[in-house]
């Protein structure tokens, strides 16, 4: 840099500073790496090894009876692996002890044979025990849940969490209950031998192990990932199962039955891929075990024939050395298949517990009261609602009316208007987001579950029966109800007539969902059903829309002495229903647009009237 003037002093320029260069960051090395990867995969293990045996607490008396019988299941294995040395030395040789020798080993085999039962069958009976529990958990632990749970998780992968995959933990606990805790506790005591008989030969013979636990190890790792994307792919097959038998009518009538056994196929496939590979690495194992086995095999010979020759070493205590060697090939080789099916059982626990951990049940608040039956009103005052995994759009805004003890309030709109919404949130099927939803004052959020859906009765267009009698589907959700009042709920819904013609009258079986039923007879059954719980609400969502006119009039005539003297909520499209309603709320875009009679909301002339006309454009107004 230079400065200008007389004075001017010339200083030297200033070279550019060059940046320092940052310390290079040493990568873990692949070996640290595969160290700590193999850390965290145990302790995580662990954790679900854990998990599962927290379910074996109540039988903690068995399972401590079932570890003794281990032990000494193990303990005299390995001491018949001993007593090859007193019979090389002392009956073979020395011709002395014949009898004790004899005694001896008869007795540790009566008492490894006794060992052996007890421990598989105590072991075996806490395991099914636990996962019998587990399983009556899951199924316990999705009945609880909300609607907006099953809204997330298919019904085909929800039957795959209690089927397939506590059957998966269940084949587990079986080999494990036979294998793993007693042939691991065998291999014990028959190293104990080897370094009892000679120290020495039994390092130099199993020096090689240590090495086999890299690929044991990678293998595992290998297992656990296939065994996933197996359970997967078995999630995969039982929603194309569900799906298609469930829909087995819309399958038939478009043609598709190739398209679904193709779609089948595909599934069964990747299935099959997915079980090869499992196979092949599950192979690869056994050949490991082998051959660590021969080598140790011929380390201990070369070295043992050395001992014999300088004297250091008796014939009966290197026999008895190689007894135990060989004896430990067994429960090796078992373990090693055990660990493919712990995999796979760590594999599906870990599936069902991602379940488990899922908490989206509504809940009584601390301090519910129960709601004593219905009186005077059900209120619902300035009720908004979204759906949580929506996209924040509420389906429903300020919703207010008041429906009073005994009134017939029909609630209609178009397509999407929030109609089903607004009913299911009364029996808290949802929570509403906001506003109040009152019975007899009540908040419902404030009342036991229990409580407030005792007051409900719903009959729906999807008529939901079970695959059991008539009278247990009537009965449905009461105890020790007499005959009489179950026929009276049947002729009170025009069923009972029909019910006198089935093969076993009430005692007759109706399939799957009443699939051996009429659809007016299905939906008979289920007014019969709500009439015999005689519950001051009612809820009738379209519970007319699917049924042929002659099946309809039946319906209508159940469904007035149904309604009699209760207070009902309707979503209907019907002109009989909708005429005969006290009042008619109109729900447009998740709001009450209009409401009235069905005569003052046709003289308004607004929505309502464009509905009536486009639903019955002949019928006229009167």
């Amino acid at each position: 840099m230079t400065v200008q003037g007389d004075d001017a002093i010339a200083l030297p320029a200033i070279p550019p500073l060059e940046p320092t260069p940052l310390p290079k960051l040493r990568r873990p090395s692949p070996w640290r790496r595969g160290i700590a990867a193999s850390i965290e995969d145990a302790r995580r293990w662990a954790r679900e090894i854990r998990r599962l045996f927290a379910y074996t607490r109540p039988y903690r008396g068995r399972l401590l009876v079932s570890w003794i019988a281990t032990g000494g299941y193990a303990a005299a294995g390995a001491l018949l692996a001993y007593m090859v040395k007193p019979i090389f030395d002392d009956v073979l040789i020395q011709s002395v002890h014949v009898g004790r020798v004899a005694a001896i080993i008869m007795g540790l085999y009566v008492l490894k044979g006794v060992c052996s039962y007890l421990s598989t069958t105590l072991v075996a009976s806490v395991g099914q025990r636990a996962v019998t529990d587990l399983r009556n958990a899951l199924y316990e632990h999705v009945l609880g849940q909300s609607f907006r749970f099953l809204s997330n998780h298919t019904t085909g992968s929800l039957m795959s969490h209690i089927t397939t995959d506590v059957e998966k933990i269940q084949s587990a606990v079986a080999e494990m209950a036979g294998d793993l805790l007693k042939e691991g506790l065998t291999v014990v005591g028959l190293l104990t031998i080897l370094f009892v008989q000679d120290w020495r030969l039994a390092c130099f013979a199993l020096f090689v192990m240590p090495w086999t636990m890299i690929p044991l190890i990678r293998l595992t790792r290998r297992l656990r990932s296939s065994s996933e994307t197996s359970l997967r792919r078995w999630r995969d097959i039982t929603e194309i199962l569900q799906e298609t038998i469930s829909g087995f009518r819309i399958v038939k009538a478009f043609g598709m039955e190739s398209f679904e056994t193709g779609r089948f196929r595909r599934a069964a496939s990747r299935l099959l891929h997915v079980n090869l590979r499992i196979t092949r690495t599950t192979a690869f194992l056994p050949p490991l075990m082998e051959a660590v086995g021969g080598l140790a095999l011929v380390c201990a010979l070369f070295y043992g024939s050395y001992e014999i020759r300088n004297g250091l070493l008796t014939p009966g205590r290197f026999v008895s050395f190689l007894t135990a060697l060989f004896l430990m090939y067994t429960p090796i080789k078992r373990l090693s298949q055990v660990n493919a099916t712990l995999q796979g059982a760590l594999a599906a626990g870990s599936r069902i517990f991602s379940v488990l951990d899922t908490h989206q049940e509504i809940q009584d608040v601390p301090g519910a009261v129960t709601l004593p039956r219905m009186q005077r009103e059900v209120e619902y005052r300035d009720v908004g609602f979204h759906y949580a995994d929506g996209d924040g759009v509420a389906v429903l805004r300020r919703v207010s009316f008041r429906a009073c003890a005994g009134e017939v309030l029909a609630i209609v709109g178009t397509s999407g208007a929030g109609k089903t919404t607004l009913v299911n949130l009364l029996p808290r099927f949802y929570d509403v987001t906001d506003g109040t939803i009152r019975i007899d004052g009540v908040d419902v959020r404030e009342a036991t579950l229990k409580s407030v859906r005792e007051q409900i009765g719903l009959v729906t267009q999807d008529t939901v029966l079970f695959n059991d009698t008539v009278r247990a589907n009537i009965a449905y959700g009461l105890d020790d109800v007499d005959e009489a009042r179950i026929e009276s709920a049947a002729r009170a819904a025009f069923a009972h007539d029909f019910i006198l013609d089935l093969p076993r009258r009430y005692d007759t079986m109706i399939g799957e969902r009443g699939s051996r039923l009429s659809g007016g007879q299905r939906q008979r059954i289920a007014i019969a059903r709500a009439i015999l719980k005689d519950p001051p609400i009612l809820i009738l969502d379209e519970a007319t829309s699917a049924l042929d006119a002659e099946s309809e009039r039946l319906v209508q005539q159940a469904l007035s002495n149904l309604i009699k003297g209760r207070t009902t909520l309707v979503i209907a499209h019907r002109l009989a229903t909708i005429r005969r309603a006290d009042r008619i709320i109109v729900l447009d875009g998740g709001e009450v647009a209009e409401t009235g009679s069905h005569d003052e909301l046709m003289k308004k002339g607004g929505l309502y009237s464009r509905l009536f006309e486009l639903q019955f454009p002949e019928d006229p107004a009167p």
